[in-house]
């Protein structure tokens, strides 16, 4: 100890330091520039790019849709540099004209109020859906999927009933024996080879008419009635019910079933007498009258929620150990993906026809819709089937070791986990086909594109920014709900997918 005492310090600070600059701040508007923007010379000369880009790109777009623009004027001399003695942009008066008829197309003006009640009703059932803690989810889907859809029909096409599923049932049978009857008598009548070939199917379709007589005479008696919508909705019921007493065995496994059938035939009672379905119904409004916004939601909503079952399965059936589905399933996927969708449009509308009966018909519209679901549908099986690949086998051979079957495996464990990993993939599919809907012009039919593309056409709105102004309008339309679609499925990426953030 005495020895490190005497031990002498070979410097002593006798001054204080000076104080030394503060540090570069790591918090705030700057900071952040300072790390994003300017942090190496290549960022500073990317970012001083990317302000001159938006000052010529921005400032301009604003300049013409909303410093220069017009905003008031009933024809186009209020949108013309010579009336107002300045440079004119947007002609905003232009879409506020159209506005009608870029929402719903040639419909009949007194008829309007049937697409203004759809889109409500449309609003009302998925609201809910979109909220994740409303209540009544499975009821509110049901409603969403399955019975919105009947409802839309008759709100926006119009016409009435004639009977119900007993009626449909027996035609649907007596037009397909009928047609199995045309074609074996045209084999009979044929060479010897044919003839072997045709008296047999003759002989099955004239057994057949024999086997349904009882359900033709009683299709006939009803249509004799003087209510037969209503009397074949009341056979209907009783059918029903006696089919789920007898297959939920009774009540002695609880009224649940069958006061949920009773609910849905009363509900559809119901609908039948507001809308007078049994007299005739609401006026015809023909689809080809269609057009505007109407015609892009329910092509592209249909599209979406018909696209999406399509898809699940052939990802399913691509995965398939049985061999004959899963060729079906690859090759259907590859032909979808390997055709333009102008093709299929143009196939639906003008092709799908010629090989059809002559009696049998399909509206164009409906054509269309299908086209696009299956087309979307190929599209979304690749997507769901790379989330399906993603799920470690661990998940499915855990739950064949607690005795889970197939299909539950399927439905409870390994599809929900693959969906939430493709959310992405699915909302840029989706997004996609909304945009993509503005090719049903080219098969005549007015979207929202497409009536811009008429309103064009009118001489009393024919100014130099008119076509600017509708392309903007329109645009931003797409934009706010592809906007939204981005938006929504962030959301719920971000929700579903608590249990991996930190």
């Amino acid at each position: 100890m005495s020895e490190l005492r005497s031990v002498t310090p070979a410097f002593v600070r006798d001054q204080e330091v000076q104080p030394r600059p503060a540090p570069v701040r790591t918090t705030g508007l700057v900071a952040l520039m300072r790390a994003r923007l300017f942090s190496s010379p290549t960022n500073i000369i990317l970012t001083l790019i990317g302000v001159l880009l938006l000052y010529f790109i921005v400032v301009p777009l604003v300049k013409f849709l909303l410093v220069d623009a017009v905003w008031t004027g009933s024809n186009r001399t209020a949108c013309l540099a010579e009336t107002l003695h300045r440079d004119v942009g947007a002609c905003w008066p232009f879409a506020q004209a159209k506005l009608s008829q870029f929402i719903y197309g040639f419909y009949p003006q007194p008829e309007r109020w049937r697409v203004d009640l759809t889109f409500a009703i449309a609003a009302l059932l998925l609201l809910p859906l979109l909220i994740p803690r409303a209540p009544a989810k499975t009821l509110n889907a049901s409603l969403f999927f399955i019975a919105f859809p009947v409802l839309a029909f008759f709100l926006l096409h119009g016409g009435g009933l004639n009977g119900f599923a007993v009626s449909w049932i027996a035609d649907l049978l007596s037009g397909l024996i009928g047609s199995l009857a045309e074609a074996g008598g045209k084999l009979a009548s044929g060479g010897a080879f044919a003839m072997i070939v045709g008296k047999p199917v003759l002989g099955l379709a004239t057994a057949l008419s024999w086997l349904i007589a009882p359900l033709i005479a009683l299709r006939d008696w009803i249509a004799a009635s003087g209510q037969p919508v209503w009397i074949d909705l009341g056979l209907t019921a009783v059918i029903a019910v006696a089919a789920v007493v007898a297959l939920s065995g009774g009540l002695r496994n609880g009224a649940g079933p069958l006061i949920v059938v009773l609910g849905l035939f009363v509900g559809i009672a119901l609908v039948i007498a507001v809308l007078r379905l049994d007299r005739g119904g609401l006026p015809v409004v023909g689809t080809r009258q269609w057009g505007g916004l109407l015609v892009t939601l329910v092509v592209s909503v249909t599209g979406i929620v018909g696209s999406m079952p399509i898809g699940i399965a052939l990802a399913l059936g691509r995965r398939s150990s049985i061999p004959l589905i899963r060729v079906f399933s690859v090759a259907f996927i590859e032909f979808w993906r390997g055709v333009p969708l102008i093709t299929v449009l143009f196939f639906a509308t003008y092709m799908l026809p010629l090989f059809l009966p002559g009696n049998f018909t399909v509206d164009g519209l409906v054509r269309v819709l299908i086209g696009i679901a299956l087309f979307a549908g190929a599209y979304n099986a690749e997507v769901i089937r790379g989330g399906l690949n993603a799920i470690p086998r661990g998940q499915a051979e855990a739950a064949s070791a607690l005795g889970l079957s197939y299909w539950k495996t399927t439905g409870l464990i390994v599809l929900p986990q693959a969906l939430r990993h493709v959310i992405p993939g699915l909302v840029n599919s989706f997004i996609a086909l909304f945009k993509d809907t503005s090719l049903v012009s080219i098969v005549a039919l007015f979207d929202l594109l497409g009536q811009l593309r008429a309103a064009f056409a009118d001489p009393n709105w024919s100014t130099p920014t008119t076509l600017f102004t509708g392309f903007a309008f329109t645009g931003l339309i797409y934009f706010v709900f592809c906007f939204a679609m981005s938006r929504y499925s962030l959301f719920v990426e971000h929700r579903l997918n608590a249990h991996r953030r930190t």
